[in-house]
């Protein structure tokens, strides 16, 4: 898995930023059709989610990009909520189909932020702001040896024969798929 130095690297980030340009292309169409409240919300919240997911990265610590990270798929809800909105008046029925784009592209960012805050949760890196030299080779040595440990369970499973007591043991079936 990579890792990004700078929020702009991020592909997500980058979705978000095609997300806010891509609105503020729709209102700059739509701009005599569409009331200005309307056009700030929808403005305002497709840039929140890029916004989001940059200070949450500069932050330096999971848990504090864990919370933007909340946020940003909740602005990115908001803007389908919007474009939803939009698709159903009748003043803007010529642009249902790059609205139904714009709808996929915060889905899409929505999926991305989604399986990416998975990911932190079940990380043990406390974020950038607590690493030290001390502290990353410890993390490496415990990523070794936990690599170690499956390595050998494989050639123990694969060399021993069944009924070995060493041999590793298939976990039972689960009654639910017999």
């Amino acid at each position: 898995m990579p890792t990004y130095q700078r929020f702009e690297d991020l592909p997500v980030w980058q979705e978000a930023l095609v997300l806010a340009e891509r609105c503020e292309d729709i209102l700059g169409t739509a701009k005599d059709r569409l009331t200005w409240s309307k056009r700030d919300q929808l403005d305002r919240a497709s840039l929140s989610v890029s916004n989001n997911i940059a200070e949450g990265f500069a932050r330096g610590t999971t848990n504090e990009l864990l919370a933007f990270l909340y946020i940003a798929p909740g602005s990115a809800g908001e803007v389908r909520s919007m474009l939803c909105f939009f698709e159903r008046r009748p003043a803007l029925r010529d642009l249902k189909s790059q609205l139904s784009d714009l709808k996929s592209v915060a889905e899409s960012c929505s999926r991305q932020l989604g399986a990416w805050t998975q990911a932190l949760q079940n990380s043990d890196i406390e974020g950038p702001r607590h690493l030290n030299d001390q502290s990353r080779a410890n993390y490496q040595k415990r990523k070794d040896r936990e690599a170690g440990a499956a390595a050998f369970q494989q050639l123990l499973s694969e060399h021993l024969p069944p009924g070995q007591p060493a041999r590793p043991q298939s976990p039972p079936p689960d009654e639910a798929t017999i």
